[in-house]
């Protein structure tokens, strides 16, 4: 997976100056998350390996997916990953392109695992702290594991905070193995 990664970084550092260049990273940012889930589709997956679709059937087939108010950068940018053999990369791409705009715009994505749904404020309340602890501005991602039994699992970046009930049974477990 790191050599997805590693080919997938110079086309978003491209296409992100790109747009920082022109003060287009909230324009660039919907569009390529919309190429993105097109090239990620099982069916476009399929196309973009066929050796036999050329290179002109593809670009066509691909804009026709992405619609006609794409600019000229943007179809110059399909065009480039075409003629790279590149376009399955869109989804790396894009990620990668999200972690360069939020770390422009001083934001971390949070995602938050949960026993139970949490309320607004404790969502809010939640954030506040990760905001305090990490000091940039934290888009939280809520989603529920009834795996956890219970408490929350968070991961910002690399780093990973563990306050669940599962957590808490494993670390107890391997401390009991030892």
């Amino acid at each position: 997976m790191a050599e997805v990664a590693t080919i997938a970084r110079p086309y978003a550092q491209a296409v992100f100056d790109l747009a920082d260049a022109s003060n287009a990273l909230g324009l660039w940012a919907p569009m390529l998350a919309n190429m993105a889930r097109f090239a990620g589709h099982p069916e476009v997956q399929a196309c973009i390996g066929n050796p036999n679709l050329g290179v002109k059937p593809l670009y066509t087939l691909f804009m026709s997916l992405c619609g006609d108010d794409l600019p000229d950068d943007a179809r110059n940018f399909v065009r480039l990953l075409i003629a790279n053999d590149r376009l399955a990369l869109l989804p790396q791409i894009q990620a990668q392109f999200a972690e360069l705009k939020n770390a422009r715009e001083g934001l971390v994505e949070a995602d938050i695992l949960t026993a139970f749904p949490l309320s607004n404020a404790q969502v809010s309340s939640l954030v506040a702290d990760l905001e305090r602890r990490f000091k940039r501005r934290v888009h939280p991602r809520v989603s529920l594991d009834k795996e956890l039994i219970g408490g929350v699992r968070i991961a910002v970046g690399d780093e990973v905070i563990d306050g669940s009930v599962r957590g808490r049974l494993d670390e107890m477990a391997a401390a009991l193995k030892t």
